[in-house]
This record gives C-alpha cells, structure tokens and sequence, in this order.
C-alpha cells in the first residue's frame, strides 16, 4: 500500500478510512508506535519485551474495533485509553505493583515539573531527574498517572479527562492535590538535607 497520500491526512480521517480499507491502519500504527511504547514504558515496569506485547494487544484491540471510534472526539486520546487499559491488564496478568514503573526523563521534563510545582527556591540548583524520579515513586498511582500523562506525555486537561474517564475537574483537583504532595516531598527532603 502506497501510504504517502495518507501522512497529511489527521488522526480522525484515518480511522474513519479505516473502516473501508483496514490497510490505512498501518498509517496509524506507524504514528503511534513509538508514543504509546513511550507511554508503556513510563507507566509500567514491564521488559521491552512486554511493552512490545502490550503494544501489539493495543493496537489490534484499536483495529477490532476503529467502527466504533466517534470522530467526534479526538483519536489520540481513544488509543491512549486503550493502551492504559492494557497496562492495566498486564498488571493483573503479571500481579505487578503498579509503583515499579520506571520514568526516563527527556530534556526539559524536570524544569517543567519544578517550575509549575513552584520549588526552585525550595531545591535551589539540586533538583534532577534522581530527585524527580524519588518524589514520583512516593506517589500514589492516581497522581503518578496524571504527572505522566501531563509532563510527559504533553497531555491537556481534556486529553486525560478522555484517557482516563474521568471529570476534567477531577483531573484539575488531582493534580493540584499532585503538585501539592510533591511539593510537600520536595520540602520534606530538602529538610533532611540540611
């Protein structure tokens, strides 16, 4: 299949096309591949070879049922809602803690975090991706889902409202609340510190 006259084509007519001609989902696996790998990786703490098994459930679980996908609302955040089911289930598969998952920091991840978190003048220059990493394992896994769909993962409020059905107001509270504990983990360790 010649997939050159799709790539200019959005998310949401891809699917829909989807539904006539099931070849065009390549246009999609190959867009979201890397991202939802990503995503897996920073939400669980499976081998890469189960990330690649989580992956490929995803996106046949996404092709089953692209009918079914309203083009009214945006696909990213369908097949994200997906794949956060799926880490789900490995995790009741595997019996994993879901506080093992391992978080890989890209450039600007930690300024952005400490800044909207408001703790420069708490950590001063010490703050770095270890100390990031150490305050978001004493986090309980609803806040650490929303860091990383947020801060990571560059979601808006709406995004992980659909990604985790869930009220945008209850995103907005949650991470607040979030930001607030980290914060509090934040002032905890400088204290130790000194």
């Amino acid at each position: 299949m010649d997939t050159e006259k799709y790539l200019e084509k959005t998310d949401e007519d891809l699917a829909s096309l989807c539904a006539s001609d099931g070849a065009i989902f390549e246009v999609l696996i190959n867009r979201y591949s890397e991202k939802l790998s990503r995503y897996i990786r920073r939400r669980s703490s499976a081998s890469e070879e189960d990330v690649k098994d989580i992956l490929q459930n995803v996106f046949i679980k996404a092709y089953m049922n692209i009918n079914s996908f309203d083009g009214d609302f945006k696909f990213q955040s369908w097949i994200y809602r997906i794949c956060h089911n799926e880490i789900i289930d490995w995790y009741r598969k595997n019996k994993s803690r879901k506080e093992d998952m391992r978080i890989d920091f890209e450039s600007g991840v930690v300024e952005k975090i400490a800044s909207d978190i408001d703790v420069f003048d708490i950590i001063s220059t010490n703050y770095d991706a270890d100390n990031i990493k150490e305050a978001l394992s004493k986090l309980s896994d609803k806040y650490k889902e929303l860091i990383v769909l947020r801060y990571f993962e560059d979601k808006e409020y709406d995004e992980i409202s659909d990604i985790l059905k869930i009220p945008i107001g209850t995103v907005s509270g949650r991470l607040n609340r979030a930001k607030v504990k980290l914060k509090e983990i934040f002032l905890e360790e400088n204290g130790k510190r000194k």
